[in-house]
């Protein structure tokens, strides 16, 4: 039997190919011990070590831009609005988004996908490019030949201590991590109603994290492939009506080629170009066109 190697977060949708209620034929997949999983990201860029993936779009991007040999599947797995991700302490410095420029924001990696949109809201919304931040990370790009634009910096310092010596103005923080740390609070106070907004302007939830596989597996095995995304998809359909109608997950989670997805991911681009986390310029359909060429298209 087949065995393909797969780093995979457990989400309600991804359970079934996990668990192996929704099987491949003829293949086994083999479940990697990743645990947070963008800790796969690097390993996955650099080295081709999974078969099966998920990374965060702006490694994506940046994946595209370095002719890493991997290929996106058009599968959401989570996604979020990015209007809740910057943090204060309550006790601190009440400041307004426009309050950032010239100001320090922590963030663990400059091309972590929340910062980006987080970034891309700064500066659509207020009027705050990212060149008008320093950006205080603790960890470099997971793809390696990456260079940092001259506002980011490196810290062996805990962001959420930083923050509360008041080193930093701020930090951007996923709403699970921030809840665990008593006094923070949302910078953007009216975020819900700023995010619905937001899509009632564009239509889609920012994604986080898409689904790779090697280039060479897909070109050799393009019917594999199409396994996978059936199983993907099976998922993501039984899963759908489980999820509260309207919700951000019930949102996010999508799959196919389609006007909304390419652009969702063209946002990101030019999100990431103006933040040079990316030099060039990347047509979305570029990051599926070796799925759409060979595995037929989604």
């Amino acid at each position: 039997m087949r065995h393909l190697t797969a780093a995979l977060r457990r989400y309600p949708h991804t359970a079934p190919l996990i668990e192996g209620t929704t099987p491949l034929d003829g293949c086994r997949v083999d479940i990697a011990d990743v645990d947070p999983i963008h800790e796969a990201f690097a390993p996955m860029v650099r080295h081709q070590r999974y078969d099966v993936s998920e990374l965060a779009l702006a490694t994506l991007l940046q994946a595209v831009e370095a002719e890493v040999p991997v290929a996106a599947l058009p599968v959401v797995t989570v996604g979020n609005f990015p209007h809740r991700s910057l943090y204060t302490f309550r006790d601190g410095p009440r400041l307004t988004p426009a309050d950032l420029r010239g100001r320090r924001v922590g963030v663990r990696a400059y091309s972590q996908t929340t910062g980006l949109w987080v970034r891309g809201v700064l500066s659509d919304s207020y009027g705050v490019p990212s060149r008008d931040v320093t950006w205080v990370t603790t960890e470099a790009p997971h793809v390696a030949a990456v260079r940092e634009p001259s506002n980011v910096e490196r810290t062996s310092a805990d962001l959420v201590e930083a923050l509360r010596g008041g080193h930093l103005a701020s930090i951007v923080l996923g709403a699970p991590f921030a809840s665990r740390v008593d006094g923070l609070v949302p910078l953007i106070e009216d975020w819900e109603t700023r995010q619905e907004s937001f899509y009632a302007e564009h239509g889609w939830v920012p994604a986080n994290h898409l689904i790779v596989v090697r280039r060479d597996l897909l070109r050799s095995e393009p019917g594999l492939v199409r396994e996978l995304y059936r199983a993907l998809t099976a998922g993501i359909d039984a899963a759908r009506p489980h999820a509260p109608t309207g919700s951000v997950r019930e949102r996010a989670v999508r799959y196919g080629v389609d006007d909304t997805l390419l652009a969702m991911v063209g946002a990101a681009v030019r999100h990431a170009r103006e933040q040079e986390i990316v030099r060039r310029d990347i047509d979305p359909a570029e990051l599926f066109a070796d799925f759409e060429k060979y595995a037929g298209g989604s």
